[in-house]
This record gives C-alpha cells, sequence and structure tokens, in this order.
C-alpha cells in the first residue's frame, strides 16, 4: 500500500487520471472498430514528430525563465533551414542534416536576441515570449514573399516568386530521420525507430549538460537567484545561454516534424504551435521553474495520445464526422488545463 501511495504522490492524479482515460480509449478502440494496430503506431510517431519541441522547454524553466512561448523564433529558423536545404535540392539524410546546419547558426543569432530582450523584462518572460512569438511568425509572413528562393518546388507557380504556403518534401527528405531501422509488422504498424533514436540522443545531450558546470550553473540559476550571484555565477549570461538552447532545439524539433509529417507550413503554420509544447511538457509534471527529461517523455505520450485516440473513437462512436471538431475541444481542454496548473504554481 505504500509503494501505491508513492507511486501517486510522485506521478500525480491529474498524469494518473490522463492516463488511465488513454488506456480506456486503447482498449474501447477495438469495439468502436478503430485498429488498436493503426492507433498505437500513429501516437508512436506522434511522439517522436514533437518529442524534440517538448524537449526545447527544459533549459528555460530550468534558468528560471518559465515557459518558452516564443517557440515560433526557433521554428522560424528551422523552416529557414528547410527551405534553403529544398533550394540547394539535396535529397535524404543529407539534406536534412543540410536544413540542420543552416538553421542551427540561424536560431543562434535569434535566441541570442531573444534572450537579450527577456533578461531586460525579468518577471513578464512569459507573456513577453508570447509576443515575440506572434510578432515573429507575423513577420514572416512578409519575408516568406520577398526571400530570393527559386525553385520551382517551392515557388507559386502563376509569379515566379514568393513562397508557397505548404511545400511537400517528398523526393528530398521526407521521413529521412524516421526511416533509419524503421520496421513494419503488418500493413499498418510503423516503428519510425530512426526518430526515436534521434530524440534519444537529444535527449541524452540534454542530461548531460544539466550536469556540466554550465548546466549546473544555469540550474542554479533557475532555482537560487541569491544564492548563483553570491556564488560569481553571470545570471544574464545564464538566462541567455538557455534561452539559446532553447531555440536551437526548437528549430531542430521542427524539421524532425516536417520529415515525419512530409510538408513545410510557412506563414501561420507555426503560430501557435507554442501551445502544444507547453501544455505536453506541464501535464508530464513539470512546473514553471522545474522540468526533467522524464516530464518530457510522459507528458509528450500523454498529449499526443490523447490528441490521436480521442477523434478517432468518439468519431466512430457516434458515427459522424466530427474529428476535427473533437480534436479542437480537446486539444484547448488540454491546453487551457495545463495553463491553469501554471496560474496555481505561480500563485
Amino acid at each position: 500500500m505504500n509503494k501505491v501511495n508513492d507511486f501517486i504522490e510522485r506521478a500525480g492524479w491529474p498524469r494518473i487520471i490522463i492516463g488511465l482515460f488513454l488506456l480506456f480509449l486503447f482498449v474501447l478502440a477495438p469495439f468502436v472498430g478503430v485498429r488498436l494496430d493503426a492507433s498505437i503506431s500513429d501516437t508512436l510517431v506522434r511522439f517522436g514528430m514533437n518529442g524534440v519541441m517538448v524537449l526545447a522547454m527544459v533549459p528555460m524553466i530550468q534558468a528560471g525563465c518559465g515557459l518558452n512561448f516564443g517557440l515560433p523564433l526557433g521554428i522560424i529558423a528551422g523552416l529557414l533551414g528547410a527551405v534553403t536545404s529544398i533550394e540547394m535540392g539535396v535529397s535524404g539524410l543529407f539534406g536534412a542534416l543540410i536544413a540542420m546546419a543552416v538553421a542551427i547558426p540561424v536560431a543562434t543569432v535569434l535566441g541570442g536576441a531573444y534572450g537579450l530582450l527577456l533578461n531586460k523584462v525579468k518577471g513578464s518572460e512569459m507573456m513577453i515570449a508570447t509576443y515575440v512569438g506572434f510578432s515573429s511568425v507575423a513577420f514572416m509572413c512578409i519575408m516568406w514573399l520577398v526571400l530570393p528562393y527559386r525553385s520551382s518546388n517551392m515557388v507559386w507557380g502563376y509569379a515566379g516568386k514568393g513562397l508557397r504556403t505548404t511545400i511537400s518534401v517528398e523526393g528530398f527528405w521526407h521521413q529521412a530521420i524516421s526511416d533509419i531501422a524503421s520496421f513494419r509488422i503488418g500493413d499498418f504498424f510503423y516503428i519510425p525507430t530512426g526518430m526515436f533514436l534521434f530524440f534519444a540522443l537529444l535527449c541524452f545531450f540534454m542530461w548531460v549538460f544539466m550536469r556540466t558546470r554550465t548546466g549546473t550553473a544555469m540550474t542554479t540559476v533557475g532555482s537560487n537567484p541569491e544564492y548563483a550571484r553570491a556564488s560569481g555565477v553571470n545570471i544574464d549570461r545564464m538566462r541567455v545561454v538557455s534561452v539559446i538552447l532553447s531555440t536551437v532545439l526548437g528549430a531542430i524539433g521542427i524539421i524532425v516534424y516536417e520529415q515525419s509529417f512530409g510538408f513545410i507550413q510557412l506563414y501561420m503554420g507555426p503560430f501557435y504551435m507554442a501551445f502544444p509544447a507547453v501544455s505536453a511538457i506541464l501535464i508530464g509534471g513539470a512546473s514553471v521553474h522545474k522540468a526533467t527529461i522524464m516530464n518530457v517523455i510522459v507528458g509528450t505520450i500523454l498529449f499526443q495520445g490523447i490528441l490521436t485516440m480521442t477523434p478517432s473513437v468518439i468519431n466512430s462512436m457516434i458515427q459522424t464526422d466530427m474529428s476535427e471538431v473533437i480534436r479542437i475541444i480537446v486539444s484547448n481542454g488540454m491546453i487551457l488545463y495545463a495553463l491553469t496548473r501554471v496560474v496555481k504554481v505561480k500563485s
């Protein structure tokens, strides 16, 4: 009994209830005509697609900068890397790596400027970050039209310039990472092993980094700024490093997402992409002051599992096409729950 109580105390009732509800959906799926193997496969694929962007929340939380609602800034860097890779005509895994190689320096510069801004508004980071994310997406809506890309795979056909809203990566690096050592069981069960290995590698690097001198200083800044200052730690510098790291992970994360999804979505595509990542890490047990790799893994599985299973199961139960409506209700409902947790922690 003590072990059960310890598990409940560590996991928390919200995650236990959400986990049981997700398990109930998996059990119910075969009885309403939803293929269980396809549902599990879809959940695993979505977990791999979104995991890196949820991981991007960890550095800023640990450094006391709060939740990274400015994640679209990193996503924009990743999009620039992606369209540059297609402009160069590089395909396969090398094409995805070229996209990351272009995106990382851009994300470093943008993250540095972003971090300097957040140092000027201490105490209001999450509110300012939201505006940074929204305004950067709106600004890029202009830039996507004027940037000098000329590839026929990306520009508007009637004008010969200006990037299209949706660009396919088919024929370039679609599933270039996912298909590494991947395998199928039957017609519907697909395991994107490469994407899991890449995510695990980034989680390992983050785990190691947080145990280095810089990572320890960053965590100290977030948990006890006065002690960090007394120990000679440059607080502003550590905060900027955390923002840069978070922005770089966001850039890498969107490339991982795109190579699995099959499309690059420009213009207003990144507008709300920070909210699912924020919700996932909070549902996984993180707070606005502390986050771990386990919070990332658990939260991403729970959030993406619920988001995948609820529309398909309920849609099959009521025998009508309400999947999009249900998806919006469930996703925004979980975001609302996550944000109420932020308010609770801060109060």
